[in-house]
């Protein structure tokens, strides 16, 4: 059984944790000061992200806190984040892409993406490529994307990832989380052929008791807990994403999720079901959002 009592001291090192002012993030975000990681806060709303600042200095962690605004559903958000970041500081060990949105009512992003879409992939495909230079020339730097157990009743409608026929919030979810394993995998396989040194791992927390659910109706929430049971709190729900940031044991191109079906218990290496990858996808994923974005990455 894995817990942060596990985790190897992070003296010295540099985190980004996206969505870091509440639920998961927030425990991500917590756990790593405490181990004494400089951390910044990465969030869109600077009052949330002062009060996420606040409420985590008083833990008595041996590291030290930042705040940094990030709108994912923002390219221009995304640019000057990574800008003002890689002005300021020479490194970066983790770059935890965990901030996501679940279920909201039909919107955009900016650039006109789908949101669930625009946030929780096209974002962090453009924070990571951005970030990627400074992720490269630290030693030992990880990529961890955080998914769902929603990625296996997805799929990527290329034709639909800015609403342009229908739009159903389930469907759009589940198709990107998916679109983060594949990023995930997609982007090892791209480091491994360059040389580079840096790992991309994959981690999903099962089901918590965090506000991503707001979206959800009552009738689907009550459904959710019939077929989850008790819900986990979001300490135990930061796990899979602790242990494949810190973990000397975690490996590139894997998938962390609870023990326990993926849905509850304690991190370990799950299997990522075959049928809902496809290497062809992936890269046409890949160069969708290349072109989307207009960053190449790994270079």
């Amino acid at each position: 059984m894995w817990t942060t009592d596990n985790m190897p001291g992070q003296s010295g090192k540099t985190a980004i944790v996206t969505g870091a002012n509440t639920g998961i993030g927030f425990e991500t975000a917590l756990a790593l000061y405490k181990a004494g990681a400089h951390v910044i806060i990465a969030c869109r709303d600077h009052s949330r992200a002062e009060e996420a600042l606040n409420r985590i200095a008083v833990s008595g962690g041996k590291g030290s806190l930042e705040i940094g605004l990030l709108d994912l559903a923002s390219l221009r958000s995304v640019r000057s984040f990574s800008k003002k970041f890689t002005e300021k500081h020479g490194k970066l060990d983790l770059l935890i892409n965990n901030a996501g949105v679940m279920m909201p009512p039909s919107a955009k992003t900016e650039e006109g993406y789908e949101l669930q879409f625009g946030v929780n992939f096209i974002g962090h495909f453009a924070l990571t490529g951005l970030l990627y230079p400074i992720l490269k020339q630290t030693p030992g730097a990880r990529i961890v994307t955080v998914s769902s157990l929603a990625y296996l009743r997805g799929s990527i409608n290329f034709d639909n990832l800015k609403s342009e026929q229908s739009y159903d919030p389930v469907r759009e979810y589940a198709q990107s989380k998916l679109a983060n394993i594949l990023l995930t995998l997609e982007l090892q396989r791209r480091i491994s052929k360059k040389g580079d040194k840096v790992i991309s791992i994959a981690a999903q927390p099962g089901a918590n008791n965090t506000d991503l659910a707001r979206h959800m109706s009552e009738e689907a929430y009550r459904a959710a807990l019939e077929r989850f049971g008790t819900l986990m709190e979001p300490w135990q729900g930061a796990l899979p994403s602790l242990y494949a940031a810190t973990s000397p044991d975690a490996e590139a191109a894997a998938l962390y999720s609870p023990d326990n079906q993926g849905i509850s218990g304690y991190p370990a290496k799950d299997t990522i079901q075959p049928h809902r990858l496809d290497e062809d996808v992936a890269k046409k994923l890949w160069a969708y959002a290349e072109k989307a974005t207009g960053i190449s990455f790994p270079g």
